[in-house]
């Protein structure tokens, strides 16, 4: 194809394309593409080589290396001197691909979102720490509370006026203890603060073959049980403004802590008490409930529009962060039709 331009110089347009069997069309464009390109219009107030030069030798000087051209042009201006537009030190610069940030950023690592379940008590525990106000300024109480998951039981607290990893250590190797908890059943699942990531802890949890687990940083959801204690407790109409001191914390904590194991009904577990699902209970009173729902069925089936009332019952399995739902397969597969 190369040949034909030349070929047409010498015996003319038609038969060189008739002789190659090729269009006139490609003839014209091969001979355009042959023709020199025009000269590239050069702007009248663009900088010379030498001027480019000396911006950037001054851009990237040890002066100004870490500063934005915005500054660098008022710096120079105040100075008495001019070198080019803000704008144009913005273009110098991109051209040696400089423009960006010149300091080392902080890369926060990617956690690994919690997925922890359930099917029974003291397999998975929650354990937090929250301050309660007191009447002396910038002074509070902590409570150390762990609660099993599975039953909402409070298994095990703590009040103090510090917070302390040895303490964390002690509540959770002597709840472990109380509850007989076999090694290798149970998870700890805790936030990130100082006593949860504490190495204290972390050697007593491997003395004890409990496996630890973590919330990712700046995420509440990942600890929601803990949370929703501490705010029941907070909200509850005996909790004061401000406490007096560590003897008035407990006489508030111990009551709380006992009314809601053994008298406080959650929705999450069935209206059940937490003392009774930590117990076992909860299948001989979902069946006292049943036997009284039918007796109520039986006298006045009207009232029910005809169906039996249920109890509500126990899950048999508890989250935190529930598995994700699988992603269809994008795959197509073809099916013969057998007809």
């Amino acid at each position: 194809m190369s040949l034909l331009p030349a070929l047409a110089d010498q015996v003319g347009s038609a038969p060189a394309c008739t002789g190659l069997g090729l269009s006139r069309s490609t003839l014209y464009r091969q001979r355009r593409s042959r023709m020199a390109s025009p000269a590239v219009r050069v702007p009248p107030l663009k900088l010379g080589e030498a001027e480019q030069a000396a911006v950037l030798h001054e851009l990237m000087s040890a002066r100004f290396v870490d500063r934005a051209p915005h500054q660098v042009y008022a710096t120079l201006l105040d100075e008495g001197r001019y070198l080019c537009s803000i704008r144009t030190m913005y273009r110098l610069l991109e051209h040696q691909h400089a423009v960006r940030e010149r300091r080392a950023q902080r890369v926060h690592p990617v956690y690994a979102r919690p997925e922890l379940m359930a099917s029974a008590p003291n397999q998975l525990w929650s354990w937090d720490i929250t301050k309660l106000r007191t009447t002396v300024k910038w002074s509070y109480l902590y409570l150390y509370v762990v609660l099993d998951v599975y039953s909402r039981y409070i298994v095990g607290w703590l009040l103090s006026t510090r917070e302390s990893a040895q303490l964390a250590r002690e509540l959770v190797e002597q709840t472990a203890l109380r509850e007989a908890v076999p090694s290798g059943q149970l998870t700890l699942h805790a936030d990130r603060g100082a006593p949860m990531r504490s190495k204290t802890l972390a050697e007593l949890l491997v003395d004890l073959g409990i496996d630890a687990s973590f919330s990712r940083p700046r995420v509440s959801n990942d600890n929601p049980y803990s949370e929703s204690l501490f705010k029941t407790a907070k909200f509850a109409p005996t909790f004061p403004e401000c406490f007096t001191g560590i003897e008035h914390g407990r006489a508030f904590v111990e009551p709380f802590v006992a009314h809601y194991n053994h008298q406080h009904r959650h929705t999450g577990i069935g209206l059940m008490t937490p003392a009774a699902v930590h117990q076992g209970d909860a299948p001989r009173i979902t069946a006292e409930r049943a036997l009284t729902l039918q007796r109520a069925f039986d006298q006045n089936p009207s009232r029910f529009k005809g169906r039996t009332p249920k109890p509500p019952l126990v899950p048999d399995v508890v989250y935190i962060n529930p598995p994700l739902p699988k992603e269809p397969d994008t795959q197509t597969s073809i099916v013969e039709n057998p007809h």
